[in-house]
């Protein structure tokens, strides 16, 4: 049943939607809408304030604290290496890079420590102020919507898992696309809401306000200005990466409608059943390499007078 939106489509600007659910997955109400012309997903009405969410509350609600623990920067850097990897050709020479939502600065630490000239943006103090002192960053604490940047100063910008925290994701592409040198590239990494790897209670919450798929993401950058060059997807299907290139001018197109996503995104989304989830591979997958990871991040942390000497000694070799 077709419904009213309280904000407009961030991609189309209709406010025809229909709810996927009312629930995040922590049993809280929320309620999440698709876009019936695109089919971009979003929370409507936003469940917090962005702003004072992720600069003061986001980490101490995920994390558990205000800095990074032991553990947090061994998986951190874990996925920091995985990240590198899927951008190491694009690194074959010294590049001025931009990233964008640098948590505790693992992945900003990595590709400093690679020779490359890096400027960091953290929304979150703690964070922020944590991962400056501890790995010697050049990091804004903000947010990028109001950083103080140079137009057409960066050969490459990345924003990992940030875009779909963002109240306006458009306005957020636009800015970076901006801020890319005329060859530049945007690498930007998201969950997948067509994703199955998760349980079905688990797909939406408060701190995605934006959910995307390939199509949805694609036409974003399109109307920012931006042209789809490479995607990847993790091995479940849980996240994708798309590279992006700096068209000569933004879209003008008055028309963002993306023919029978909707229904398409609907169909995986309430076809994703507990009993469909539970009678497959995935989550007992998943379990079996939490436990696997827990156990080795007791004995990996270990032994390290600080945790920059714990990030060294994992990115020893690169």
């Amino acid at each position: 049943m077709s419904e009213t939106s309280s904000t407009p489509c961030n991609l189309c600007g209709s406010n025809h939607v229909a709810v996927l659910s009312m629930r995040s997955r922590s049993g809280a109400e929320l309620r999440t809408v698709i876009c019936q012309h695109c089919g971009l997903v979003w929370s409507d009405p936003f469940p917090h304030d962005p702003r004072h969410f992720y600069e003061e509350d986001y980490r101490l609600a995920y994390k558990n604290t205000y800095a990074p623990k032991a553990k947090h920067i061994l998986r951190a850097g874990r996925v920091a290496l995985d990240r590198h990897k899927k951008i190491k050709h694009l690194l074959e020479k010294p590049q001025t890079m931009l990233d964008v939502g640098t948590g505790g600065g693992e992945f900003a630490y990595l590709i400093k420590s690679l020779g490359h000239d890096l400027q960091g943006i953290e929304p979150n103090k703690g964070y922020g102020e944590y991962s400056a002192a501890a790995y010697g960053l050049n990091l804004q604490i903000g947010f990028i919507q109001d950083a103080d940047l140079a137009e057409n100063s960066f050969d490459l910008i990345t924003i990992w898992h940030v875009l779909e925290h963002t109240e306006d994701p458009f306005f957020v592409l636009n800015k970076l696309r901006s801020l890319l040198k005329a060859d530049g590239i945007l690498v930007v990494e998201v969950p997948n809401i067509e994703a199955t790897c998760q349980s079905p209670i688990s797909t939406f919450h408060e701190a995605h306000l934006y959910n995307f798929n390939l199509a949805t993401l694609k036409k974003m950058g399109e109307k920012a200005g931006l042209l789809l060059d490479n995607q990847l997807f993790s091995e479940d299907g849980g996240n994708m990466t798309l590279f992006f290139k700096k068209s000569p001018q933004a879209d003008q197109a008055s028309d963002w409608a993306i023919a029978d996503n909707a229904a398409h995104i609907t169909s995986i989304v309430q076809g994703h059943t507990n009993l469909k989830h539970y009678l497959g591979a995935a989550p007992y997958l998943r379990f079996i390499k939490r436990m696997s990871r827990s156990l080795f991040e007791k004995q990996a942390i270990k032994g390290f007078a600080d945790n920059k000497s714990l990030l060294d000694h994992l990115y020893r070799g690169l």
